[in-house]
């Protein structure tokens, strides 16, 4: 995965072609890129991201942020409950226990 300005791209390689392709993942906003070259691939990434952007003050819009850093998570009643008595049980928030698995987790997988 490639990183530019907080927008994440996912690249892929066409055999048959011979090139690379390769999308933003974390908009909603379609953005793509292609190259021949792993340096052509990275510069016409950075170069989408900047056009992007160049083009949402150009039409006066706030470019979409690749992530708030606020989500929504749904428990059943009775996971809730158990993460809020862990949390409880730790001296931390609910948001800080979870935050904190999810870290765990993370790390597990190496990510």
């Amino acid at each position: 995965m490639m990183n530019y300005k907080g927008y994440i791209g996912n690249v892929e390689y066409d055999d048959e072609h011979r090139i690379f392709s390769g999308s933003v993942i974390n908009t909603r906003t379609v953005i793509t890129f292609q190259g021949s070259s792993v340096e052509e691939l990275e510069n016409e990434f950075r170069a989408s991201v900047d056009d992007y952007i160049a083009w949402c003050e150009e039409d006066g819009i706030e470019p979409e942020k690749p992530y708030s850093g606020r989500f929504n998570v749904r428990f059943s009643p009775e996971l809730h409950q158990k993460v809020a008595i862990g949390a409880k049980m730790l001296g931390i928030s609910l948001n800080s226990f979870v935050e904190k698995s999810v870290i765990d987790e993370l790390k597990v997988m190496n990510v």
